[in-house]
């Protein structure tokens, strides 16, 4: 029998790391919530638009480095993505944040308001972080300190993915999520086998999560009608053919679809039309009526019939009339689904952290996400992070994108907390 002697250097090796304590999560999480909270205010008070956000990248980008990641910066014009190798061997996790903020006024008195102003479709605009990103990015921040500094002890790898342009890039150009994963970000190793993140939410208080399994959030469709008549005085109708005639019947058309067409019982839909522009003078009608608004699914042979319906109605009104109807129907959010073998499987690490009477499953929700690009390459969870005050009345609070959006600051740690321990739990083979 040959006897093998290892040297204390090669049995350290050998022997197992200890698993990360939940305590010592927190521990570390509780530690730098100041510095979250400060690189939030830091971000909210210097908001930027999609495919701009490149000082909130720089930010980003120079916590990651001095945390000795490998960092990846212009990733979809302005994204970053970073990689932690943890000390022992394990699955390769993805967690998400997006950067951009939104064309709003800022109306919150706050030290640290947006005073950014810019132009936005050919108007000037105040900027502000009216939806939550500098709260997912100083939250995902902390994520990323807690786990390098226990990195040794970290079962497996984590992608940190900061995501430009999430309410959509500015017109006629491409960006968002599945530019980011055009390029590679799911594909390029360490390639993740789920992914997960978190959106603020000011309907919900703050130290509660909200979740829901399969189909979560809708998808967002961009519906333009163009209708197209015969120009005529206003004072002689019989002239010409009214297109703005044409378009209030194609409105009113349009909402039979979803009262009188859809068995709402079944899965819900919403056509609204949000735009009208035609004509410019009181007593001329126009050739030419351009309307915008959006479709929301669930559903993608519903979302499918419903366009399929909308062309119709819009074709067949207007052809009545002697006129005619265009319509483009853009896609650019798909149906945000949490997995529901993954949501089962993480829904005690939820229940752990927030206690399990403050999580709670939640109502589908008709706003969008591209998120929902992501979970279509590997399972994801996307939860919702309370951030009303604790004790608001949730019925007067300002919703997302609102210019009076408020964030109770304390959701801030358990948001931290709430994407570590995701990633750990999943990494450690919980719920398996």
């Amino acid at each position: 029998m040959k006897q093998v002697i290892l040297t204390a250097a090669a049995l350290a090796t050998l022997l197992p790391v200890p698993a990360v304590r939940a305590a010592d999560v927190d521990r570390l999480a509780a530690e730098i919530e100041p510095k979250v909270i400060v690189w939030r205010r830091d971000i909210h008070q210097h908001p930027e638009l999609g495919n701009r956000e490149l000082r909130t990248a720089a930010v980003i980008a120079k916590h990651l480095r001095e945390l000795g990641l490998p960092v990846q910066t212009g990733v979809a014009h302005t994204g970053v993505v970073a990689v932690l190798r943890g000390g022992k061997p394990g699955p390769v996790v993805a967690l998400r944040a997006d950067m951009d903020a939104l064309p709003v006024t800022e109306e919150v008195d706050l030290p640290f308001a947006s005073k950014v102003r810019t132009q936005w479709a050919g108007k000037e605009t105040g900027v502000m972080h009216a939806c939550g990103h500098d709260t997912h990015v100083a939250i995902l921040m902390g994520v990323a300190e807690v786990l390098t500094r226990m990195r040794s002890h970290v079962p497996g790898t984590v992608k940190f993915i900061f995501q430009p342009a999430e309410e959509g890039p500015p017109p006629g150009e491409r960006g968002g999520a599945a530019l980011m994963i055009e390029e590679g970000v799911m594909d390029a190793e360490p390639r993740p086998e789920a992914i997960f993140g978190l959106h603020t939410a000011a309907i919900h208080e703050a130290g509660t999560i909200a979740y829901r399994s399969g189909a979560t959030m809708a998808a967002a469709d961009v519906l333009r009608i163009t209708v197209t008549g015969r120009q005529t005085h206003g004072s002689a109708p019989w002239g010409g053919v009214d297109p703005i005639v044409v378009a209030s019947q194609i409105v009113l058309g349009l909402q039979t679809i979803v009262s009188r067409q859809v068995n709402i019982p079944r899965e819900p839909a919403v056509i609204s039309i949000g735009g009208i522009d035609g004509g410019n003078r009181f007593n001329i009608i126009p050739d030419k009526v351009e309307m915008v608004g959006t479709v929301r699914t669930f559903d993608e042979a519903l979302r499918d019939d419903v366009h399929r319906r909308i062309r119709l109605t819009a074709e067949n009104i207007a052809e009545a009339s002697g006129a005619t109807a265009q319509v483009v129907i853009d896609k650019p959010y798909a149906v945000t689904v949490n997995d529901p073998k993954l949501t089962e499987r993480m829904l005690p690490t939820l229940e752990r952290v927030a206690g399990k009477t403050n999580v709670i499953v939640r109502d589908r929700l008709m706003g969008s996400e591209d998120f929902s690009f992501f979970a279509q390459r590997v399972p994801g969870l996307f939860v919702f992070l309370g951030g009303a005050p604790k004790g608001a009345d949730l019925g007067k609070v300002a919703y997302n994108h609102s210019p009076k959006f408020y964030v109770d600051e304390s959701a801030l740690l358990l948001g931290v907390r709430t994407l570590t321990h995701l990633a750990l739990d999943y990494m450690n083979g919980a719920g398996k």
